[in-house]
């Protein structure tokens, strides 16, 4: 299950109940320090066991690392970092081999595999524990640049949440901007557990201080590359970015973003392209949401098939599931905004340093040009000089024409018009510069 970026690759693999689960992520640069105490308390925010509206699954997800880390930085080699599966029950999965759960993955995997993985397989939630191994790793890249990435519950089931994010927004615990909204979507979570059921939600992603221009037209744009990594968490059932869907109930003259300066900065005057245009950032905040669907496990009854049978049955499921993964999947939208937008920085950054070594190559060759200019022109001096002494007039047309021949016989293919260009002004520059010497009129 790879990822692949414009210089990053992030490679998951394990599922959940194996032994354990990891990822490898390549194309990370060397020097970069890994605060694993920080990652650590970020990947605490997506584990189970922690309150009483999620999964009472008890793992501490404390990634080990096998490589790519030397002292606490980075080294340039392929990061690996595994988890273990310490408390995976797949007993609790053995009465529904062969009955898909509705809703969730368990018929598709039959369907492509053959089998109904304990516990969902590699189509399980588990798996966003090594997808925020590398967005931790990656929320530290941008941050040391300034970039914050944050996170909220914007709704779940009919509660919404109360106020706008901003750079300066500290969600709590329970990520919400209204602590008393929260208090409502908690009940509502335990009023479905009560019920047997589940509840679904939204999560709204802020990004703060990216520079304008990352990103590119078609395949290249940032919505889709931001999507294929959200649509990589098991629940995400939908994406959208700025207004999304709502602008298209609006005129252009209502969804357009006017542009304006503000201390000498091209900025937009509202946000309702979400940051993005064309796929590129505008220097505004990234603003996007994610639709998180309602648990599939459920204890309430549903209809369902078994597959060995071929019969129809019912199906109630048990064990630890959470009644609403809308709060854990808050930690998840950000990796998976983090690991788009570092391979972005990376890449902008790569160019940059490219760039940069070719202008300093210019400049060092200009440096040379000018130097040969000037011993040129000096010549071109005592050429004057001499004209005058034997009152020989300062244009010699045959020998300027002697001298284009030469210079596009040495031409590179392709650079002759280019070469001769050149040649031309020179030959300007040097009668103009014996004109004035003489004292003539060199116009």
């Amino acid at each position: 299950m790879n990822y692949i970026g414009e210089t990053l690759r992030l490679e998951i693999f394990g599922a959940s109940h194996e032994d354990r689960l990891g990822m490898t992520l390549r194309g990370f640069p060397a020097g970069e320090a890994v605060d694993t105490a920080a990652l650590a308390a970020f990947l605490g925010r997506r584990a189970p066991g922690k309150s009483i509206w999620n999964s009472q699954r008890h793992e501490e997800d404390f990634p080990q690392f096998l490589s790519g880390l030397t002292d606490g930085e980075s080294d340039g080699s392929p990061i690996t970092a595994v988890i273990e599966n310490a408390d995976a029950r797949s007993a609790d999965y053995a009465a529904h081999r062969s009955v898909p759960r509705p809703g969730h993955a368990d018929y598709a995997a039959w369907v492509k595999d053959g089998a109904i993985p304990a516990g969902g397989g590699a189509w399980s939630g588990r798996m966003t524990a090594a997808l925020c191994v590398a967005g931790g790793i990656c929320l530290q890249y941008l941050e040391r640049r300034g970039v914050r990435v944050l996170a909220r519950i914007a709704e779940i089931g009919a509660v919404p949440d109360e106020g706008e994010l901003a750079e300066d927004s500290r969600p709590g615990i329970f990520p919400t901007l209204s602590a008393s909204c929260g208090d409502r979507m908690k009940a509502a979570i335990l009023d479905a557990k009560s019920d047997g059921d589940s509840l679904g939600g939204v999560v709204e992603c802020a990004v703060f201080n990216l520079p304008a221009g990352l990103g590119g037209p078609l395949f290249e744009g940032l919505e889709g590359r931001i999507a294929a990594l959200l649509f990589a968490i098991p629940a995400v059932k939908g994406v959208e970015f700025g207004l999304g869907f709502a602008s298209a109930r609006l005129r252009g003259s209502e969804n357009n973003d006017a542009f304006v300066l503000r201390k000498g900065r091209v900025v937009t005057g509202t946000n309702r392209c979400g940051g993005l245009l064309g796929g590129v950032t505008d220097g505004m905040p990234l603003v996007f949401r994610a639709a998180i669907k309602p648990t599939p496990s459920i204890v309430k009854e549903q209809n369902s098939v078994d597959l060995d049978k071929m019969e129809e049955t019912t199906i109630s499921v048990a064990g630890r599931h959470d009644p609403c993964v809308v709060p854990r999947a808050v930690p998840c939208v950000e990796a998976a905004a983090a690991i788009v937008l570092c391979d972005a920085m990376i890449a902008q950054a790569a160019q940059d340093d490219t760039l940069a070594s070719l202008r300093e190559e210019i400049d060092r060759i200009d440096a040379d040009l000018q130097t040969l200019f000037e011993a040129r022109m000096a010549l071109s001096d005592r050429v004057a000089a001499y004209k005058q002494t034997r009152s020989l007039p300062v244009r010699d047309t045959a020998r300027e024409a002697e001298k284009l021949l030469s210079v596009n016989a040495r031409a590179a293919a392709g650079l002759e018009a280019y070469d001769e260009a050149l040649f031309r002004k020179l030959m300007e520059l040097s009668r103009e510069r014996q004109e004035e010497l003489r004292g003539e009129d060199t116009k």
